[in-house]
């Protein structure tokens, strides 16, 4: 886990959060929603989903690159903002 986060670095954290970004303030968008409250959301699982995912054991991460660690992010990112909307629409 530690290699992992070293070979992160800042920069792919920065993509990580504006792809995290756009992710949820094109669904914000889309749904009529809080456009801040779904990027902040995108923003914190972009972050997150390379990090669980390292934790659960996928290094292939780590091997495939900064543009794979964005996707992966972009996705985990589109798909906790998805479960939000969900959830929210049934409550």
């Amino acid at each position: 886990m530690e290699g992992f986060l070293e070979g992160l670095g800042t920069f792919v954290l920065l993509l990580l959060a504006v792809a995290g970004l756009l992710v949820g303030a094109l669904a914000g968008k889309l749904t009529g929603r809080s456009v801040a409250l779904y990027a902040a959301i995108g923003a914190v699982a972009a972050i997150a989903t390379p990090f669980i995912l390292a934790a659960l054991g996928v290094t292939v991460l780590a091997a495939g690159g900064a543009l794979l660690v964005v996707v992966v992010g972009a996705v985990g990112a589109a798909i906790v903002v998805g479960i939000v909307r969900a959830l929210s629409k049934k409550a």
